[in-house]
Protein backbone atom coordinates (compact mmCIF):
# COMPACT_ATOMS: atom_id res chain seq x y z
CA UNK A 1 0.00 0.00 0.00
CA UNK A 2 1.38 3.29 -0.76
CA UNK A 3 1.99 5.76 1.46
CA UNK A 4 1.09 9.48 0.82
CA UNK A 5 2.33 12.16 3.38
CA UNK A 6 0.53 14.98 3.54
CA UNK A 7 2.84 17.65 5.57
CA UNK A 8 3.18 20.90 6.60
CA UNK A 9 6.70 22.84 5.93
CA UNK A 10 8.94 25.57 6.28
CA UNK A 11 12.55 25.67 4.77
CA UNK A 12 15.82 27.31 5.36
CA UNK A 13 15.87 30.74 3.96
CA UNK A 14 17.98 31.29 1.00
CA UNK A 15 21.09 33.61 1.67
CA UNK A 16 18.94 36.46 -0.11
CA UNK A 17 16.18 36.67 1.37
CA UNK A 18 14.96 39.04 3.78
CA UNK A 19 14.37 37.75 7.55
CA UNK A 20 10.67 38.94 7.96
CA UNK A 21 10.89 38.77 11.97
CA UNK A 22 12.88 37.64 14.53
CA UNK A 23 13.52 33.41 15.00
CA UNK A 24 10.65 32.49 16.92
CA UNK A 25 11.53 31.41 20.14
CA UNK A 26 7.69 28.88 20.15
CA UNK A 27 5.58 27.67 17.43
CA UNK A 28 2.79 25.10 17.42
CA UNK A 29 2.35 22.03 14.93
CA UNK A 30 -0.98 20.46 14.02
CA UNK A 31 -0.79 16.99 12.15
CA UNK A 32 -3.14 14.68 11.04
CA UNK A 33 -1.90 11.51 10.20
CA UNK A 34 -3.80 9.40 7.73
CA UNK A 35 -4.59 6.22 6.97
CA UNK A 36 -7.13 4.07 4.14
CA UNK A 37 -7.75 1.75 6.49
CA UNK A 38 -9.46 2.00 9.96
CA UNK A 39 -11.71 3.39 11.62
CA UNK A 40 -10.26 5.63 12.65
CA UNK A 41 -8.95 7.06 10.28
CA UNK A 42 -7.35 10.22 11.48
CA UNK A 43 -4.89 10.73 14.63
CA UNK A 44 -4.40 14.24 15.23
CA UNK A 45 -1.84 15.37 17.12
CA UNK A 46 -0.43 18.80 18.70
CA UNK A 47 2.99 19.98 19.56
CA UNK A 48 3.85 22.63 20.87
CA UNK A 49 7.45 23.67 20.80
CA UNK A 50 9.55 26.22 23.09
CA UNK A 51 12.67 27.53 23.91
CA UNK A 52 13.38 27.78 27.66
CA UNK A 53 16.76 28.97 29.59
CA UNK A 54 17.99 25.94 29.31
CA UNK A 55 17.39 23.67 25.96
CA UNK A 56 13.50 23.83 24.54
CA UNK A 57 10.45 22.20 26.00
CA UNK A 58 8.75 20.32 23.71
CA UNK A 59 4.97 19.25 24.64
CA UNK A 60 2.50 16.87 22.55
CA UNK A 61 -1.25 16.16 22.73
CA UNK A 62 -2.39 12.60 20.46
CA UNK A 63 -5.93 11.93 20.21
CA UNK A 64 -7.12 8.88 19.15
CA UNK A 65 -10.90 8.98 17.22
CA UNK A 66 -13.14 6.92 18.14
CA UNK A 67 -13.00 3.59 16.24
CA UNK A 68 -14.98 0.83 14.81
CA UNK A 69 -13.33 -1.80 17.42
CA UNK A 70 -15.81 -1.61 20.30
CA UNK A 71 -14.67 0.04 23.40
CA UNK A 72 -12.34 2.18 21.14
CA UNK A 73 -13.55 5.76 22.21
CA UNK A 74 -11.87 8.48 21.62
CA UNK A 75 -8.20 8.72 23.62
CA UNK A 76 -5.95 11.49 24.58
CA UNK A 77 -2.30 10.85 25.31
CA UNK A 78 0.22 13.40 26.79
CA UNK A 79 3.84 13.65 26.43
CA UNK A 80 6.14 15.99 27.61
CA UNK A 81 10.04 15.99 26.94
CA UNK A 82 13.36 18.01 26.78
CA UNK A 83 15.64 19.09 23.63
CA UNK A 84 19.26 20.10 24.24
CA UNK A 85 20.16 22.79 21.94
CA UNK A 86 19.11 26.02 20.94
CA UNK A 87 15.83 27.02 18.31
CA UNK A 88 18.59 27.88 15.55
CA UNK A 89 19.90 23.96 16.12
CA UNK A 90 16.53 22.52 16.25
CA UNK A 91 15.55 24.99 13.33
CA UNK A 92 19.00 24.66 11.54
CA UNK A 93 19.39 28.41 11.20
CA UNK A 94 15.77 28.54 9.18
CA UNK A 95 13.49 30.88 9.85
CA UNK A 96 9.59 29.68 8.98
CA UNK A 97 8.82 33.78 8.64
CA UNK A 98 11.53 34.16 5.93
CA UNK A 99 9.72 31.34 3.26
CA UNK A 100 7.90 32.73 0.99
CA UNK A 101 4.21 31.70 0.07
CA UNK A 102 4.97 31.47 -3.36
CA UNK A 103 7.32 29.02 -2.70
CA UNK A 104 4.68 26.74 -0.46
CA UNK A 105 2.13 26.64 -3.14
CA UNK A 106 4.67 25.82 -5.65
CA UNK A 107 5.82 23.10 -3.61
CA UNK A 108 1.84 22.14 -2.79
CA UNK A 109 0.96 21.62 -6.54
CA UNK A 110 4.30 19.50 -7.22
CA UNK A 111 1.94 16.28 -7.05
CA UNK A 112 -1.13 18.11 -7.91
CA UNK A 113 -3.15 15.27 -9.44
CA UNK A 114 -1.75 12.67 -7.27
CA UNK A 115 -3.83 10.07 -5.58
CA UNK A 116 -3.91 10.47 -1.73
CA UNK A 117 -4.57 6.99 0.65
CA UNK A 118 -2.84 7.48 3.80
CA UNK A 119 -0.44 10.69 4.30
CA UNK A 120 -0.04 13.44 7.00
CA UNK A 121 -1.60 16.98 7.13
CA UNK A 122 0.52 19.64 9.13
CA UNK A 123 0.33 23.35 10.06
CA UNK A 124 2.92 24.74 11.60
CA UNK A 125 1.57 28.14 13.59
CA UNK A 126 4.07 30.72 14.49
CA UNK A 127 4.12 34.81 15.30
CA UNK A 128 6.04 36.40 12.58
CA UNK A 129 6.18 40.03 14.19
CA UNK A 130 2.90 40.85 14.66
CA UNK A 131 1.71 38.68 12.15
CA UNK A 132 0.37 35.25 13.19
CA UNK A 133 1.04 32.73 10.01
CA UNK A 134 0.20 29.23 9.25
CA UNK A 135 2.34 27.27 7.28
CA UNK A 136 1.42 24.03 5.11
CA UNK A 137 3.45 21.56 3.07
CA UNK A 138 2.71 18.20 1.60
CA UNK A 139 5.65 15.54 2.06
CA UNK A 140 4.83 12.38 -0.35
CA UNK A 141 5.30 8.84 -0.10
CA UNK A 142 8.20 9.27 -2.62
CA UNK A 143 9.46 11.59 -0.16
CA UNK A 144 9.84 9.35 2.50
CA UNK A 145 10.37 6.14 0.95
CA UNK A 146 12.13 7.11 -2.33
CA UNK A 147 14.54 9.98 -1.80
CA UNK A 148 16.72 9.17 -4.48
CA UNK A 149 13.85 9.71 -7.04
CA UNK A 150 11.73 11.89 -5.16
CA UNK A 151 12.84 15.19 -6.36
CA UNK A 152 11.84 16.61 -2.40
CA UNK A 153 12.25 20.43 -2.61
CA UNK A 154 13.93 22.03 0.52
CA UNK A 155 11.18 23.12 2.55
CA UNK A 156 9.68 19.86 2.40
CA UNK A 157 13.01 18.52 3.66
CA UNK A 158 13.79 21.04 6.05
CA UNK A 159 9.99 20.32 7.51
CA UNK A 160 10.58 16.12 7.42
CA UNK A 161 14.36 16.93 9.37
CA UNK A 162 12.52 18.71 11.90
CA UNK A 163 9.36 16.62 12.47
CA UNK A 164 11.87 13.72 12.82
CA UNK A 165 13.69 15.81 15.38
CA UNK A 166 10.57 16.48 17.33
CA UNK A 167 9.43 12.87 16.96
CA UNK A 168 12.26 11.01 18.55
CA UNK A 169 11.81 13.45 21.53
CA UNK A 170 8.62 12.54 21.97
CA UNK A 171 8.81 9.01 21.64
CA UNK A 172 6.09 6.39 19.37
CA UNK A 173 3.21 8.43 18.05
CA UNK A 174 0.33 8.20 15.62
CA UNK A 175 2.26 5.77 13.17
CA UNK A 176 2.90 3.43 15.84
CA UNK A 177 -0.85 2.57 16.56
CA UNK A 178 -2.07 -0.82 15.53
CA UNK A 179 -4.04 -0.85 12.55
CA UNK A 180 -6.90 -2.55 13.62
CA UNK A 181 -6.84 -2.23 18.08
CA UNK A 182 -9.05 -4.91 20.20
CA UNK A 183 -8.02 -3.17 23.32
CA UNK A 184 -10.68 -2.82 25.76
CA UNK A 185 -9.72 -0.34 28.05
CA UNK A 186 -10.82 2.81 28.60
CA UNK A 187 -10.23 6.68 29.62
CA UNK A 188 -12.94 7.96 31.33
CA UNK A 189 -11.18 11.64 31.87
CA UNK A 190 -8.49 13.81 30.14
CA UNK A 191 -4.86 13.26 30.91
CA UNK A 192 -2.99 16.09 32.49
CA UNK A 193 -2.06 18.73 29.32
CA UNK A 194 0.84 20.83 29.27
CA UNK A 195 -0.18 24.75 29.89
CA UNK A 196 0.49 25.07 25.96
CA UNK A 197 -3.07 23.69 25.20
CA UNK A 198 -4.96 25.70 27.41
CA UNK A 199 -8.15 26.47 25.82
CA UNK A 200 -8.16 23.30 23.53
CA UNK A 201 -11.71 22.22 24.84
CA UNK A 202 -12.38 25.95 23.84
CA UNK A 203 -11.56 25.24 19.98
CA UNK A 204 -8.57 27.26 20.12
CA UNK A 205 -6.16 24.87 18.56
CA UNK A 206 -9.31 23.89 15.99
CA UNK A 207 -7.92 26.01 12.90
CA UNK A 208 -4.74 24.05 12.52
CA UNK A 209 -6.94 20.84 10.67
CA UNK A 210 -8.52 22.98 7.86
CA UNK A 211 -10.47 20.77 5.83
CA UNK A 212 -9.97 18.04 7.30
CA UNK A 213 -13.30 17.89 9.16
CA UNK A 214 -11.35 17.47 12.39
CA UNK A 215 -12.47 19.59 15.84
CA UNK A 216 -9.65 18.75 18.62
CA UNK A 217 -11.89 20.02 20.76
CA UNK A 218 -14.64 18.03 20.03
CA UNK A 219 -12.49 14.97 20.18
CA UNK A 220 -11.19 15.80 23.50
CA UNK A 221 -14.61 16.46 25.22
CA UNK A 222 -15.95 12.95 23.99
CA UNK A 223 -12.33 11.63 25.43
CA UNK A 224 -13.48 12.79 29.39
CA UNK A 225 -16.96 11.93 28.63
CA UNK A 226 -18.47 8.88 29.84
CA UNK A 227 -17.23 5.26 29.27
CA UNK A 228 -19.56 3.67 26.16
CA UNK A 229 -21.50 0.63 27.57
CA UNK A 230 -20.09 -2.97 28.56
CA UNK A 231 -20.40 -5.49 26.36
CA UNK A 232 -22.49 -8.39 27.18
CA UNK A 233 -22.62 -12.05 26.75
CA UNK A 234 -25.93 -13.35 29.23
CA UNK A 235 -28.17 -16.46 29.81
CA UNK A 236 -31.46 -15.52 28.11
CA UNK A 237 -32.64 -19.44 28.70
CA UNK A 238 -32.18 -22.76 29.55
CA UNK A 239 -34.97 -25.03 29.55
CA UNK A 240 -35.91 -27.69 30.98
CA UNK A 241 -33.63 -26.98 33.75
CA UNK A 242 -31.40 -24.06 34.75
CA UNK A 243 -27.75 -24.70 35.73
CA UNK A 244 -27.02 -23.69 39.27
CA UNK A 245 -23.81 -22.35 38.62
CA UNK A 246 -22.11 -20.88 35.49
CA UNK A 247 -19.49 -18.02 34.38
CA UNK A 248 -20.26 -15.46 31.88
CA UNK A 249 -18.08 -15.48 28.96
CA UNK A 250 -15.75 -12.43 27.62
CA UNK A 251 -17.21 -11.00 24.56
CA UNK A 252 -15.06 -12.34 21.63
CA UNK A 253 -12.38 -9.43 20.24
CA UNK A 254 -12.58 -10.96 16.68
CA UNK A 255 -16.65 -10.86 17.14
CA UNK A 256 -16.27 -7.26 18.64
CA UNK A 257 -14.03 -5.96 15.24
CA UNK A 258 -16.89 -7.71 13.44
CA UNK A 259 -19.49 -5.98 15.15
CA UNK A 260 -21.15 -9.85 15.43
CA UNK A 261 -23.72 -10.02 17.95
CA UNK A 262 -26.97 -11.64 18.69
CA UNK A 263 -28.42 -14.64 19.93
CA UNK A 264 -26.76 -18.14 20.13
CA UNK A 265 -29.40 -21.50 20.37
CA UNK A 266 -27.58 -24.51 21.73
CA UNK A 267 -28.50 -27.96 22.15
CA UNK A 268 -27.14 -30.17 24.60
CA UNK A 269 -27.46 -33.13 27.24
CA UNK A 270 -26.59 -32.97 30.93
CA UNK A 271 -24.18 -35.61 31.75
CA UNK A 272 -23.62 -38.13 35.11
CA UNK A 273 -21.12 -35.16 36.45
CA UNK A 274 -24.09 -32.56 35.52
CA UNK A 275 -22.27 -30.70 32.79
CA UNK A 276 -23.38 -30.79 29.72
CA UNK A 277 -22.17 -33.08 26.51
CA UNK A 278 -23.83 -33.59 22.72
CA UNK A 279 -23.55 -30.00 22.03
CA UNK A 280 -25.18 -29.03 18.92
CA UNK A 281 -24.99 -25.16 17.68
CA UNK A 282 -28.87 -25.03 16.12
CA UNK A 283 -28.34 -21.16 14.73
CA UNK A 284 -26.44 -18.09 15.71
CA UNK A 285 -22.61 -16.46 14.30
CA UNK A 286 -19.80 -18.75 14.14
CA UNK A 287 -17.89 -16.35 15.45
CA UNK A 288 -19.63 -16.41 18.94
CA UNK A 289 -19.60 -20.37 19.16
CA UNK A 290 -15.61 -20.55 20.69
CA UNK A 291 -16.76 -17.82 23.83
CA UNK A 292 -20.48 -19.75 23.86
CA UNK A 293 -17.97 -23.38 24.54
CA UNK A 294 -16.15 -22.09 27.21
CA UNK A 295 -19.27 -20.17 28.71
CA UNK A 296 -21.33 -23.47 28.69
CA UNK A 297 -18.31 -25.99 29.80
CA UNK A 298 -18.74 -24.00 32.91
CA UNK A 299 -22.72 -24.85 33.18
CA UNK A 300 -23.19 -27.05 36.42
CA UNK A 301 -26.81 -28.95 36.43
CA UNK A 302 -28.09 -31.10 39.15
CA UNK A 303 -26.95 -34.68 39.45
CA UNK A 304 -30.33 -35.80 39.06
CA UNK A 305 -30.79 -34.16 35.73
CA UNK A 306 -28.37 -36.58 34.08
CA UNK A 307 -29.56 -37.60 30.35
CA UNK A 308 -31.80 -34.77 30.31
CA UNK A 309 -32.04 -32.69 27.20
CA UNK A 310 -31.46 -28.84 27.77
CA UNK A 311 -32.07 -26.21 25.38
CA UNK A 312 -29.94 -23.14 25.72
CA UNK A 313 -29.87 -19.70 24.43
CA UNK A 314 -27.18 -17.13 24.92
CA UNK A 315 -27.05 -13.36 23.92
CA UNK A 316 -24.21 -11.42 22.48
CA UNK A 317 -24.80 -7.40 22.89
CA UNK A 318 -22.17 -5.35 21.64
CA UNK A 319 -21.76 -1.45 22.17
CA UNK A 320 -20.76 -0.83 18.30
CA UNK A 321 -21.79 1.84 16.07
CA UNK A 322 -21.10 2.57 12.62
CA UNK A 323 -17.91 5.16 12.16
CA UNK A 324 -17.83 7.21 9.06
CA UNK A 325 -15.01 7.71 7.47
Amino acid sequence: MALCVVVLAYGRAKPSQKTLAPLPDSFTIGRDSFFDFGPPFHYPELISVQAEAQGIRVSRVLITPPGGSCHAKATVESKTAHVAGSMTDLLEGANPCAIPQKELIKEQRRCKHCLVFSGVNVTMQVSCGSVERNIRMDILDRDIYDSRHAGTPRNTSWTMRLLSRLDESLGPGATDKPAFSLNEATVSALPPLDKAFSGILEGRFDGLFPGDGLKVSELCKQASGPAPPPDVVRLVSSEPIVPLTYEAAKYPPIALAARVGGRLEIAAKVDHSGHLSDITFVSGHPLLRHSAEGMIASFVYPVSSQGESVKVVLEFTHNCVPVSQ
